[in-house]
């Protein structure tokens, strides 16, 4: 019987995603958290076989020990359960089974009243989405304070900053106390090698975002250019 442990592992998991190719370790903690159970196929890629995780020889032991218990539809992370997601509007359309995927690539953070959630010129290295609470983005002009946008829940917020980790533009404060869920960089990255099928629709839906905020922008400019040239044409 076939022992060896070299190599990497791919795993159909309870959610219908393929998950991999991953070491050994990160196999056995997917089948601690419920990802993998002793039904799911697992492929091999010493050998270029798929074997039910429970047949593999180095994953027997662990599944007498702890029973295989399968993942509970709707399973909370983080003290949160899946469906709450849908709060945010870029996850809205997510299929159920892939928020429930998508949490273990998620980060919760929480901001007290009047908490800083970052500061301008930070490096920006992820992803905020607003679960709970209110936070605004502010700068700061000779000793002033100029509120650029208030976020609610729903929103979302450094978008940009988790593809080109350029500095943060502003600071983010939060208005009162606060639940974030943070989507950094190395998760995003995780995410891709690891399952490719959940980070595609995470990627659309930060596209969607990306191109909602351009079009907003793009208006507030025509508008400015409009109420400049109607100043200047009554003033002449």
């Amino acid at each position: 019987m076939d022992n060896d442990t070299s190599g990497g592992y791919l795993a159909w998991g309870v959610d219908h995603i393929a998950y991999g190719p991953v070491e050994l370790p990160a196999l056995v903690s997917w089948i601690k958290q419920g990802r993998v159970t002793a039904e799911s196929w697992v492929f091999k890629e010493n050998n270029g076989t798929w074997t039910r995780a429970a047949d593999l020889p180095e994953l027997k032991l662990l599944f007498k020990s702890k029973h295989a218990p399968a993942a509970e539809a709707g399973a909370s992370t983080h003290g949160i359960q899946p469906g709450s997601l849908r709060r945010i509007k870029m996850l809205a359309d997510v299929e159920e089974r892939l928020l429930a995927s998508l949490l273990a690539y998620l980060e919760v953070v929480r901001v007290p009243a009047f908490g800083t959630v970052f500061n301008r010129g930070d490096h920006g290295d992820a992803l905020f989405l607003v679960l709970e609470g209110e936070v605004r983005a502010r700068v700061m002009i000779d000793g002033r304070e100029t509120t650029l946008s208030t976020m609610g829940v729903g929103e979302c917020f450094g978008e940009l900053a988790i593809v080109d980790h350029g500095p943060r533009s502003a600071d983010v404060i939060a208005n009162s106390a606060s639940v974030l869920i943070k989507v950094s960089a190395q998760a995003l990255r995780r995410m891709f090698d690891e399952a490719p099928a959940l980070a595609a629709p995470f990627m659309l839906a930060l596209t969607r975002v990306i191109a909602q905020r351009v079009r907003v922008l793009t208006k507030r400019y025509e508008d400015s250019i409009h109420f400049s040239r109607t100043v200047h044409g009554d003033e002449a």
